[in-house]
């Protein structure tokens, strides 16, 4: 399994480094049967994250045709407010990111501004190029969800994000889920910046095998938490 998880300005970290961790030690499980690459649609560059400057290599380009599993990061920074959100006419009308404003003085990169801004890049058009490949699965940690919504490639979607980002992706047309992880087939979505741990463990259970997401997961002594929602099996009438 070849798996590429992008990176854009403004990425979160660990949306990208808990995923990337859990894959590259499945890979060494099973002397290299999975490779994880750091890419971006731009090519090979240094990219700065949301985090202080931090950055990250990508070191080839995003190419869907490619790849078994592309994953895409959230972003880092200031939390938006309501007002701050792109508007998400989608689908049909233009998605525009939201005017950067200046907050004591320095530029302000808030989370919406940081997602709404990769909707002026290649990524959205590799990302459908992706979407529309049955062979290729696409996952998403938090905020990821948002930039796959944003472009209107969720409409009648189940997927999940961060909980702050839930009415907007219930506004872009998805079927937004409240769980951990989501399930949609060939999307699979996690919630929370943490929930990249318990999205990579689950990618490599379902894609590898139990046996070797199990191992990975007592290597870094985490315990995968919730339960992992598919659209499967009967619906509650209850509660």
């Amino acid at each position: 399994m070849r798996a590429q998880i992008v990176l854009f300005d403004g990425f979160d970290p660990l949306d990208v480094i808990a995923p990337y961790e859990v894959l590259y030690a499945g890979g060494l499980a099973l002397e290299g049967a999975v490779s994880v690459e750091l890419v971006s649609a731009e090519g090979p560059r240094e990219v700065v994250s949301g985090s202080g400057g931090l950055a990250l290599r990508a070191t080839t380009a995003l190419e869907p045709r490619r790849a078994d599993l592309i994953i895409v990061p959230g972003a880092a920074g200031r939390v938006g407010e309501a007002g701050e959100v792109p508007d998400s006419e989608v689908p049909g009308g233009e998605v525009k990111a939201p005017e950067p404003k200046a907050v004591d003085g320095k530029r302000d990169e808030s989370i919406p501004v940081l997602l709404g801004r990769t909707l002026a890049t290649e990524l959205p058009a590799r990302l459908k190029e992706a979407m529309d490949d049955p062979k290729v699965t696409v996952a998403a940690v938090c905020g990821g969800s948002l930039i796959l919504a944003l472009h209107g490639l969720l409409e009648g979607r189940h997927a999940t994000t961060h909980h702050l980002g839930l009415d907007l992706l219930d506004a872009t047309g998805a079927h937004m889920v409240r769980a951990r992880v989501v399930d949609d087939g060939d999307l699979v979505t996690g919630a929370g910046v943490t929930s990249g741990l318990d999205l990579g463990l689950y990618l490599l259970e379902r894609e590898v095998g139990p046996r070797v997401a199990h191992a990975v997961e007592e290597l870094f002594a985490h315990e995968r938490r919730g339960t992992v929602w598919r659209a499967q099996g009967p619906v509650p009438t209850a509660f």
